[in-house]
Formats: structure tokens, sequence, C-alpha cells
């Protein structure tokens, strides 16, 4: 492998007639930013992307609900705290450390990761464990061809997320409402999952600031909050490791946190959800079992118990 004034290029680790293919994929895209496509008011006409198998046919949230209304506490607690404040986020240039039980550690630059990535759009159900949902049209690609191309190596069992730390950009990290930075987890049966993906845009336009740019985690059978936003570090690991809200209260917030209507949040009920945009209060809907992905993913929790488990 070559190194650049002492890193790696995502070249290295990629093949490179695969790369230089995708590189024209992505040229592609690009162009289709001045073609006519996906018209949003008062924004630039949006890139279309491939739409995957796994997306629902369900009517997606509209933009300004799902950028205006979410919980990213590195901005505050409110949910328009986030749109409020996140403008002040610098997230170009952007690079992401993936380190431990790697066969190529190092910190890549996510513009080049990107010339590379198989990005498409997915249509996913987001289910918050505040119990309230969404249908987001993401841009992304699987979390799998990102670990593929690194190497995991047999010991790791998880992987580790961390979000970037810089309470001058970020006025949440200032107060002591959470242990910064915020860090996530998920098994890795789970990471490798192809309904597992790090999405960087929406509705075909770049990811919004305030959901978590440039690049963040969707996990679309667990509660929001597993889905962790403006990644900057991303670990395998041979031990469970330790996450922020687990941490903050283990009797409400556990491991794996897979969306369950069997098993409700100690202070309210996890049966129903309120459906944000339908009507002037939220329009409500039964939750369903893995957030409606039980055919994709209930195999992976063979033998466990889910509310021991939770």
């Amino acid at each position: 492998m070559t190194a650049r004034n002492g890193r790696l290029g995502w070249s290295d680790v990629t093949p490179k007639a695969h790369w230089l293919n995708r590189r024209q994929i992505i040229g592609a895209a690009a162009a289709a930013l001045a073609a006519p496509g996906l018209a949003l008011p008062g924004r630039a006409r949006a890139a279309t992307y491939p739409k995957s198998v796994f997306s629902t046919d369900a009517q997606p949230t509209s933009l300004e609900d799902i950028t205006s209304y979410n919980n990213f506490y590195e901005f505050g607690l409110g949910k328009e705290d986030p749109a409020r404040y996140a403008g002040a986020l610098t997230v170009d240039p952007w690079s992401v450390q993936i380190d431990g039980l790697v066969d190529k550690p190092g910190t890549w630059d996510l513009a080049e990761v990107l010339n590379g990535a198989p990005l498409e759009e997915r249509i996913y159900r987001f289910r918050c464990v505040e119990a309230w949902s969404m249908v987001i049209p993401w841009v992304g690609f699987e979390l799998s061809w990102l670990l593929n191309r690194v190497g995991v190596q047999p010991g790791a069992k998880y992987v580790a997320f961390e979000t970037l730390l810089r309470p001058e950009e970020m006025p949440g990290q200032q107060t002591a409402i959470l242990d910064w930075p915020y860090r996530e987890g998920l098994r890795l049966d789970e990471a490798m999952h192809p309904l597992t993906i790090l999405a960087t845009g929406l509705y075909g336009e770049e990811m919004p600031k305030q959901n978590g740019a440039p690049i963040r985690l969707v996990v679309p059978w667990k509660y929001g909050f597993k889905s962790i936003k403006s990644i900057v570090r991303i670990s395998l690991v041979a031990e469970q490791p330790e996450t922020t809200w687990k941490q903050q209260n283990f009797r409400e917030y556990g491991f794996y946190s897979n969306v369950n209507p069997e098993v409700d949040h100690p202070r309210w009920s996890q049966a129903s959800e309120r459906v944000i945009g339908a009507g002037l209060f939220g329009g409500r809907q039964d939750t369903l079992m893995f957030n409606g992905y039980a055919d994709q993913v209930a195999s992976l929790y063979a033998g466990q118990d889910l509310r021991k488990d939770y």
C-alpha cells in the first residue's frame, strides 16, 4: 500500500478496477445534479440514485418535518434545536478513523471513500424510542461494504462508533446532558446485515447538518438513538462496547434496543407510535415488531430472550 503524507488513500484498500468503475458511476450521479430530477421547493435539484430493493413503499415524511423535528443533543434538547444551531458545524473536510481488529486501520478522507461507495436510495421506516415515527428516504451504502474493504479480523465481535467531539460548534457538548462524545455499538452480525447502512444524504441531497452530516449510521429495526450521527470513528472490538444511553440509564436503554411493541419503555408504552406529519397532532399506528423488518432480521436473535436483551 502507498502512503500520502503519512496517510493511506482509500484506493489503497479497494481493487483498482472496481474503484475506477465506481468513480465513473459517481461522476454520472454528479452530472445528474444538473439534470431534471427530484425538485424540492427552494432547494437545488437533487441527484437520483438507484432505489434499493430493501426500500419500503410507504409514503416518505416531508423534508420539512425530517429536518425540523429530530433529536441531536449535541445541539440541544429541543426538537427544533438541531435545525437552529447545527449550521455552525464544519463538515468539509471530514475524515473517519477505522481501527481495532481490522487488517487495514487508518484515517480515511470521507470524500475519497464516497468516490467509490455504491450509493443508493433506501426508503426506511424510522422509529424513535419516544414512540414517534417517520419514513425517511436516505442516500447511503451498506456498512458491510466499508468493513469488507478494511478487512474484519476473526477476533472482532462488535463494532463501536463515536460521534465528533467539537463543543465550540456543538453547544450541547458544553453541558453535562450526556457523557461526550456520543458512542454507540452493534454486534458484528448486525453491522454486516444488508439493512444496516451509512447514510450521507436524504431526498437525493447531501445530509443536512441537523440530521447527522456528513455521515451517520442507520439501523432501521432499532430505535433511532442507535443510529449514531456525525461519525468520526469506527472500531472493531472483541467485547461489547459501552454505549452512551445504556451508560446513562441501563434500565431504560439496553444495548440492543430493537423496536419491540411487546416490551414497553419503563415510562411509556411502545405498542403504538405517533406518525410525524399525519395531521395536527399526528396520527397513531400500531408499532410492528422490529419496526416491520422482522422477516429480514428476526433470525439474528434466534434463541435470545428479547425482554432480557432489550
